[in-house]
């Protein structure tokens, strides 16, 4: 494998909210994203598309990979961490509503889930393993359309960059970051974000 494009699916009415495995549509925003990401991506050359299989993700994968004339998987290991009762609360709404568990979440993250959320070794263990299995097959140029949390994960554990720096690559929707696996060494990356 020779790079891999990890990329953030377009906005959806639900931005600024917890949202894991909600499954809204892209709104206007994220269409005008998407556009915007086809045309940075036309000259790419392609050989498959990964993707989450929740609809705003789909939505993008699906999009690159008719343009690209690739197949399209679909892998539900790569949607993000179900953030369980607080799946499409916003933070204020969440401090509002029990804000002894948003502190306690706040001191001790990432060791304590959301209530009745996805422990976070267990989606880290989940995306990775699937990362992993992608990376094994035989194309040299793969995109993989995903989740913010999925690509921080996985730019931290498998790049070493820190926390801080994941974030602000993954932060923009229809975010593109270039990573180039290089055996026994640190990625080489480039960032792109729409």
């Amino acid at each position: 494998m020779t790079e891999i494009l990890l990329i953030r699916h377009p906005e959806t009415d639900l931005a600024g909210t917890f949202c894991g495995h909600s499954d809204p549509p892209i709104n206007a925003a994220g269409q005008a994203q998407l556009e915007a990401l086809l045309e940075t991506l036309a000259d790419a050359k392609l050989e498959a598309v990964y993707s989450s299989d929740l609809e705003r993700a789909q939505t993008l994968a699906a999009a690159i990979a008719t343009a690209h004339r690739v197949p399209c998987t679909a892998r539900p290991a790569l949607r993000e961490i179900h953030f369980g009762d607080w799946e499409a609360l916003t933070w204020a709404e969440i401090e509002r509503r029990s804000p002894e568990q948003a502190a306690a979440w706040l001191a001790n993250y990432p060791h304590q889930p959301t209530p009745n959320g996805e422990p976070f070794g267990d989606f880290q263990a989940r995306i990775l393993d699937e990362l992993d299995r992608i990376l094994g097959t035989p194309q040299e140029r793969i995109a993989i359309v995903t989740h913010a949390g999925v690509i921080r994960s996985f730019l931290t554990v498998r790049s070493q960059i820190d926390e801080q720096t994941a974030w602000t690559l993954t932060k923009p929707y229809c975010s593109l970051t270039r990573f180039t696996p290089q055996p026994g060494d640190r990625a080489t990356m480039k960032v792109r974000a729409c």
